[in-house]
């Protein structure tokens, strides 16, 4: 009786482990089969998916339920290898293809004949971007932080995206009239970058000012 218990312990125990195994490989198996059927359920705002062979990234979605006719989800996706934007509707529920990255710190160097050196804050390793891939080059300076986004099987350099709201030094711009601090009248200065935007009439050279690296706008004096 004693051999019969101790081995039907040692059963119960084999049983156990093989049905956890099952479990944890079903779950897995869920995980994956999820990642891999996405659907427009799955959209949303930053989300990469590859659309016509291309790496997609979704900036603006609305599922929309019109009172005749299938529900369908309205997106403009941006081209990550040129920067254009794409406008696309989805029959809502159609299977999307999730492309998984990853979103790296890295600190801009210098540009040369290859292109933009950055290097990797951590590590310390240095890439070479073309300028297509930047988003808001015109403001990128020297010692700048950014995110340099890859696709994680490929470890391809996908896009680099600089930070929302730069502080940046005018160098030029016309005299403008004292007093007025209206921010309706604007006139073009120039930048510590080289570039070109438009500030209120009271901005003279010398000051810092923030701008919105997404429209490209004055945004203030920097503080």
């Amino acid at each position: 009786m004693f051999y019969f218990d101790i081995i039907l312990v040692i059963f119960i125990f084999i049983f156990s482990c093989f049905f956890l195994i099952i479990v944890d490989n079903v779950i897995f198996a869920k995980i994956i089969i999820n990642y891999i059927m996405a659907s427009t359920s799955d959209i949303r705002n930053g989300l990469t998916i590859e659309y016509n062979g291309k790496p997609y990234q979704v900036v603006y979605f609305q599922h929309v339920k019109p009172g005749k006719g299938g529900a369908f989800v309205r997106t403009k996706l941006k081209n990550l290898e040129n920067g254009r934007i794409l406008e696309n509707t989805f029959t809502s529920g159609a299977k999307i293809d999730i492309i998984r990255i990853e979103r790296r710190p890295y600190q801009f160097l210098y540009k040369d004949d290859m292109g933009y050196n950055f290097m990797h804050m951590e590590t310390f390793e240095q890439v070479s971007l073309q300028e297509d891939l930047i988003e808001g080059v015109e403001f990128l300076k020297e010692g700048q932080e950014v995110e340099i986004v890859f696709h994680a099987e490929n470890e391809t350099a996908m896009t680099c995206e600089l930070p929302p709201f730069v502080v940046v030094e005018v160098t030029y711009t016309e005299p403008g009239l004292k007093g007025d601090t209206s921010t309706n009248a604007l006139k073009p200065a120039t930048i510590e970058t080289g570039s070109t935007i438009m500030v209120p009439l009271f901005i003279e050279i010398g000051e810092k000012i923030k701008v919105d690296t997404r429209t490209k706008d004055y945004v203030e004096r920097a503080k």
